[in-house]
């Protein structure tokens, strides 16, 4: 177990992946059924900021695309640490549960994983494009209208799990 005054180093999609395939499915399943999600960013003042947001799960990564001098970005720029909270869907019933992933992000400056990017996603140009290092995937869900579980993963744990009635 990691000291509580240390922090694992950090990992991206793929590496979480790797680790525990049926939470990171679960939680790419429900970001991808959906376009629009909602990124919190930390303002000059500390203040948090929300904003929407499109993700892209690509070659290993979680990546985040952003409009020119957005104000996210420049949050991002300024400070990188990030919460996701994925679309809760059309309805109350959030089928495959609610997720939060929480991380640094990291600017994407090469011009070659730019153009990568590009060439999949074709985003209106200019952007900001920033890949992830995450630091805790959390996933909520409800089973056999039971139980509230929650999964957390953090980098270098396994997946713990608590279920509430």
């Amino acid at each position: 177990m990691t000291h509580p005054m240390t922090h694992p180093a950090p990992s991206n999609w793929a590496v979480f992946s790797a680790a525990e395939p049926d939470l990171a499915s679960a939680a790419e399943d429900r970001f991808t059924a959906f376009t629009h999600h909602t990124l919190a960013t930390l303002r000059k003042d500390g203040s948090p900021r929300t904003s929407g947001l499109e993700v892209r799960f690509l070659h290993g990564e979680l990546w985040l695309g952003m409009m020119p001098g957005s104000l996210k970005a420049l949050d991002l720029r300024r400070d990188p640490r990030f919460a996701l909270q994925v679309n809760p869907g059309a309805d109350a019933q959030m089928a495959g549960g609610d997720v939060r992933i929480s991380g640094r992000a990291v600017e994407v400056e090469d011009s070659e994983a730019k153009a990568a990017y590009v060439k999949e996603v074709e985003p209106p140009q200019p952007f900001h494009l920033f890949r992830t290092e995450l630091t805790e995937v959390v996933r909520t869900y409800v089973e056999d209208d039971t139980y509230l579980v929650v999964e957390i993963w953090k980098p270098g744990e396994p997946v713990r799990t608590l279920k509430r009635r």
